[in-house]
C-alpha cells in the first residue's frame, strides 16, 4: 500500500496486479509505504476502513483509494505461475503437477483447498456500509491510463520496471472449466467490467 499524503491518495495493493512494480517507482514520492507484513501491505478495502481510515481522517485527511484489478482469468493464471516457483514446491500452495484447468476448476469450490485459496478481487474492492469504497479503479489492462492518472495526480513521470514476473505456463481453460469459473465468479468478472 502506499500513501501519498499531499495528493490525497491510497494506492491499495491488490495482489497480482503489479504493485511491486509501481511501489518500487513510486516509493520515494510516497508518505507511507506499507511493505510489511502482507496482511497491511495488501490491505483489502474493508481491513484500510478499519485500520488506515480512521489514522488519517483523525489528522485531517480524507483520502481517495486507487486499486488495479486483472482480468480475472489472467489474474488466476498469474497466481497459478506464482504458486508453480521452486520455493513452493512441496507445500500445500504449490501448483507444481496441477494444469491450469483443475487450478480454476478448484478456485471455483466452495471450500478451495491451500493451493487454490488466493481470495477475490471483487472482496479485495468490496465497498464498506459507510460508504468506504474505491475512487478510482483501474484495470491491470489499462497500463497507459493508469500511468496517465498517477502522472497527473502526483505530478511526476513514472518510470515503471518489470518486477516480480512470474514464470511462463500454458493457461488454456477447457469450455466446461471456463464457464463454471464465470458462473461461480460472476462477481470478479463483473467487478472487471466495471472498472476502467
Amino acid at each position: 500500500m502506499l500513501v501519498f499524503w499531499k495528493a490525497r491518495l491510497v494506492m491499495l495493493a491488490v495482489p497480482k496486479t503489479g504493485t511491486s512494480a509501481y511501489a518500487r517507482a513510486l516509493a520515494p514520492l510516497a508518505s507511507m509505504v506499507v511493505s510489511d507484513p502482507p496482511e497491511l501491505k495488501h490491505a483489502p478495502v474493508y481491513r484500510y476502513n478499519r485500520f488506515f481510515r480512521p489514522m488519517f481522517e483523525k489528522i485531517g485527511g480524507e483520502m481517495e483509494l486507487l486499486a488495479v484489478i486483472r482480468e480475472p482469468v489472467d489474474w488466476l493464471g498469474s497466481w497459478y505461475r506464482y504458486r508453480q516457483r521452486d520455493f513452493l514446491n512441496g507445500k500445500p500452495t504449490s501448483t507444481r503437477g496441477l494444469s491450469f484447468d483443475q487450478f480454476c476448476d478448484a478456485y471455483a469450490r466452495g471450500d478451495r483447498p491451500p493451493f487454490a485459496n488466493v481470495g477475490s478481487q471483487a472482496k479485495f474492492v468490496e465497498p464498506r456500509p459507510n460508504g468506504v469504497s474505491v475512487n478510482h479503479l483501474f484495470r491491470y489492462e489499462n497500463q497507459a491510463g493508469l500511468l496517465a492518472f498517477l502522472e497527473e495526480r502526483l505530478g511526476t513521470n513514472v518510470d515503471l520496471p518489470r518486477d516480480n514476473v512470474s514464470p511462463r505456463r500454458d493457461l488454456s481453460l477447457s469450455p466446461e472449466i471456463d464457464a463454471k469459473l464465470r458462473r461461480k465468479c460472476a462477481a470478479d468478472f463483473e467487478t472487471w467490467e466495471s472498472a476502467t
